[in-house]
């Protein structure tokens, strides 16, 4: 099983293997170009083949303020109308899927990554990642943190500087650090 294999099933693997290395690199060389085209409110056709060539997907109407940042783009899959504001990072070492009219002020992160408690396997440069899922309808707040492996569900708000350590059930408001539901939102 490549490293690649094992980062996307959840396993732990090795960050530093060559074939990861390169996908980054090429990553950033994409970022370096989205990140100094100007800022307006329409994609057109040039910011849209870099979109098409860093992201797995993402849907029609889309909004990417730069700086924007994330570790291989392919695995970030978004779906219409997703507005992401300056300086969001997305580590995305696993599947970070985005549904549909979802807005994300500036600073949010999103964390695919882990590191295992053992200093020794850090030392060796063993990580593993988990998939997060942001479902249709979603505003998340400014400064924002996901964790690995939480799902955020349909219709919810996530207020500012929450830290987002477990799943948020549909038609919430979350906030705070560690960020728990507050009420449901009708």
């Amino acid at each position: 099983m490549t490293e690649l294999e094992k980062m996307l099933s959840g396993k732990m693997y090795n960050g530093t293997d060559p074939q990861l290395t390169a996908m980054r690199t090429k990553a950033r060389k994409l970022l370096t170009e989205i990140n100094a085209a100007l800022l307006d409110t329409k994609v057109d056709p040039a910011k849209a083949a870099l979109y098409a060539e860093l992201f797995g997907a993402m849907g029609k109407d889309g909004w990417l303020q730069p700086p924007f940042f994330c570790d291989y783009g392919t695995n970030i899959f978004m779906g219409d109308k997703v507005f992401i504001n300056f300086n969001c990072v997305f580590l995305d070492c696993a599947r970070i899927t985005i549904g549909s009219n979802v807005f994300m002020a500036p600073n949010v992160q999103l964390y695919c990554a882990g590191h295992p408690l053992v200093a020794e396997q850090r030392a060796r440069g063993e990580e593993f990642a988990l998939p997060i899922t942001i479902e249709d309808d979603v505003w998340i707040g400014g400064g924002v943190i996901v964790c690995p492996g939480v799902t955020i569900g349909a219709k919810s708000v996530v207020g500012a500087g929450a830290v987002v350590t477990k799943n948020v059930p549909p038609a919430s408001l979350a906030a705070g650090n560690p960020a728990r539901v507050l009420k449901a939102v009708t």
